[in-house]
């Protein structure tokens, strides 16, 4: 995914103020819209922790059927996994690279690409994104 928003760029007269906080920067990539919608409709609550994610894995993946959902409910997906990690993982952190794509940072200083691992859930299911967290969690 790639929020080209996010990134440097020349802020126009009349342009909004972006967020350039972290707390900003995570109320805007925690939305994830149609991921809650989905979720909301099977009866998940959304509450941003490690067990909703497991919810989310079982979860019948209708979405699959249809090629314009796919990918963007990927990128929803995997920001609600970064969002999961940021908020109960100890220093965990979002960051936005010179390229846009947001990332998780972990106090190690790994980078974890949430996005590309919401991607993948979405379109097979594997790996879970309870498994993920578990294994950036253990990190």
């Amino acid at each position: 995914m790639n929020i080209p928003f996010l990134g440097p760029r020349h802020k126009q007269s009349g342009d909004a103020a972006l967020p350039t906080d972290p707390e900003g920067i995570a109320a805007l990539l925690s939305e994830c819209d149609l991921l809650r919608e989905q979720a909301a409709r099977a009866g998940v609550r959304l509450d941003d922790t490690p067990a909703s994610l497991e919810a989310l894995d079982q979860l019948l993946p209708r979405w699959r059927d249809d090629a314009e959902t796919l990918p963007w409910l990927g990128n929803d997906a995997g920001l609600y996994l970064g969002t999961v990690i940021v908020r109960t993982v100890p220093g965990a952190v979002w960051e936005i690279r010179a390229d846009g794509q947001p990332v998780v940072r972990l106090l190690s200083g790994r980078e974890f690409e949430v996005a590309a691992s919401g991607q993948e859930w979405a379109a097979s299911g594997a790996p879970e994104l309870s498994q993920l967290y578990a294994e950036v969690a253990e990190a």
